[in-house]
C-alpha cells in the first residue's frame, strides 16, 4: 500500500510539474523524490507522470489520482488535528447532567464556559434527578453533574458550584401573597404545603424537615413531587404554597406569586459539581479548571 510520504511526493510533483522544485518545497533532494514516485507508480501499476528531460506532464490516469492524492492528505490533516485538539481538551465531547432547576441558575454560566474555553468540543445535555446523575457518573455515562449536595460514592469529587435563598411560591390571592409584608417561616404553619419526595428530591425533602423542625412548624404536605416546576404548576392550579430556589422565579406561571420568606435560622439551597476521579476526558478538565 502506498505511504502517505509517496503521495505528498507526488502531489507536490502534480502541482510544481518540475521535480527540482517539488523536492526543494518538501526539503528533500531529487533521487529520493523520484524513487517515491516510481514506488508510487509500482504499488498502482500506472504511469503517473509523464517524464522527458524537459518536461514533467500529468497522464490521464495522474490527473485523476491527483485529486484523490490531495483529498487523503487533507482527511490525514484533519485527522491529526483533531486528535491533537481532542488531546489538548480542545474538542470531543463532555457529557453534563443537570436537575431541572439548575437549569435556571448554573448551566447557562457552564455553558457560556464551555464555549470560551473549549469551543471546539461537543457539550452533550441530560436532564436528571440527583440521584440518577451520581449513578450516570460512576458509570461513566456523565462526564460531569450539576447535583444537589448528597453523599457520593467512592471515586466521585464533588466541589460547590452555586449557593441560592429560597423563595415562598404562593397561589394568587392566597392571603400570605395579599399581605404587604414578606411571609415569615412561622407563617406556613399548618398551611397545605406542596412537598418534595423523599427519595426522588431527597436533598430538598430534608432541606425543608430541617427548615421546619427550626422554626417549630409542621405544614399539612399534599402532594409529594420531584421536579421544582411541578410543584409551581401545583401552586398555580391552586393545590397549596410551596418553598422554592430563587431562581425558581424564572418559570413564569400567571397564578403564582413569588415572595422572599425568613427564616429562623439561616438555610439555602445549593448546588455542586461533581466529577469522577480518574476520568480522562481531556475536555472536562480543561472546563473544570475554568468553572
Amino acid at each position: 500500500m502506498f505511504t502517505l510520504a509517496q503521495l505528498a511526493g507526488f502531489v507536490a510533483v502534480a502541482e510544481e510539474l518540475h521535480f527540482t522544485r517539488a523536492a526543494e518545497r518538501l526539503r528533500m533532494t531529487q533521487p529520493p523524490l523520484s524513487r517515491q514516485i516510481q514506488l508510487l507508480e509500482s504499488e498502482l501499476r500506472v504511469e503517473l507522470l509523464d517524464r522527458t528531460t524537459r518536461s514533467v506532464r500529468l497522464t490521464p490516469a495522474g490527473r485523476a489520482f491527483f485529486h484523490e492524492a490531495r483529498r487523503i492528505l487533507r482527511q490525514a490533516h484533519d485527522a491529526a488535528l483533531a486528535v491533537r485538539q481532542v488531546s489538548a481538551g480542545e474538542a470531543g465531547v463532555v457529557a453534563v447532567g443537570f436537575t431541572a432547576a439548575s437549569a435556571y441558575s448554573s448551566l447557562g454560566r457552564l455553558l457560556e464556559t464551555a464555549r470560551g474555553v473549549i469551543p471546539g468540543a461537543d457539550i452533550v445535555l441530560r436532564e436528571m434527578v440527583t440521584r440518577d446523575q451520581l449513578a450516570a457518573i460512576a458509570e461513566g455515562a456523565l462526564d460531569l453533574g450539576m447535583v444537589r449536595p448528597a453523599a457520593i460514592g467512592p471515586g466521585l469529587v464533588s466541589r460547590p458550584a452555586a449557593r441560592e435563598a429560597l423563595l415562598a411560591a404562593l397561589p394568587a390571592g392566597h392571603r400570605l401573597a395579599e399581605r404587604d409584608e414578606d411571609p415569615h417561616i412561622t407563617d406556613f404553619d399548618g398551611q397545605e404545603l406542596l412537598m418534595y419526595a423523599p427519595v426522588e428530591a431527597r436533598y430538598f425533602h430534608e432541606l425543608l424537615i430541617s427548615i421546619f423542625r427550626a422554626a417549630g412548624i409542621m405544614p399539612e404536605f399534599t402532594q409529594y413531587l420531584t421536579q421544582v416546576h411541578s410543584i409551581l404548576a401545583m401552586v398555580n392550579a391552586g393545590w397549596g404554597v410551596a418553598l422554592v430556589p430563587e431562581t425558581a422565579a424564572q418559570m413564569r406561571f400567571p397564578g403564582v406569586v413569588f415572595r422572599p420568606v425568613g427564616l429562623t435560622a439561616p438555610a439555602s439551597a445549593e448546588l455542586d459539581l461533581v466529577w469522577r476521579k480518574n476520568n480522562d476526558n481531556p475536555a472536562l478538565h480543561v472546563l473544570l479548571e475554568h468553572l
